[in-house]
């Protein structure tokens, strides 16, 4: 049951917290990607966001202190979802030629969701305005949709074509 006295602030502040739970659930996440990429492409893109990661991480720190709040995470149900299904399809797919082009997959469902995530964080802090927070979330969002594209490129480039090759 939703309260009246509820604002804009506070959906920011919920929202805030189940990108930060999430962020440092996909950084466990990417260290895993990691190992089980078989094209050395793949392993240095998710190394790179890993990194990248890494400093999401910091910058939602930043934020926090911009509103005067304590880093706090709250569970990510659509994350966790996510990241399940992920360790399964390694389960099913992680000896074969599709191993790569599923991990894509999940690694892309998991980009799509911050890319939502962020770009409505984004808006809403300069609906508040918060600048400061505003730039912090616009530079992740840029950096997650072109991991998005270079996974994209590697994707078509590279791992679904590999993920087709019949073995004679």
């Amino acid at each position: 049951m939703a309260t009246q006295d509820k604002t804009l602030s506070d959906a920011f502040y919920e929202t805030l917290k189940d990108i930060y739970f999430a962020e440092k659930q996909i950084l466990k996440a990417l260290r895993r990607s990691v190992r089980a990429a078989q094209a050395p492409d793949l392993k240095k893109a998710f190394e790179t966001h890993a990194t990248e990661t890494a400093t999401h991480v910091e910058r939602l720190n930043d934020v926090f202190g911009i509103i005067g709040r304590a880093p706090r995470a709250k569970t990510c149900e659509a994350t966790q979802g996510i990241l399940a299904e992920m360790e399964e399809d390694l389960e099913e797919f992680g000896s074969t030629k599709a191993a790569d082009a599923v991990l894509i997959g999940s690694a892309q469902a998991i980009e799509h969701y911050e890319i939502a995530r962020y770009g409505t964080l984004r808006a809403w802090a300069a609906d508040l305005g918060l600048d400061d927070a505003e730039k912090l979330l616009a530079e992740t969002l840029e950096e997650e949709k072109r991991t998005d594209a270079l996974l994209s490129e590697i994707a078509e480039r590279e791992s679904n074509p590999q993920a087709q090759r019949q073995t004679a």
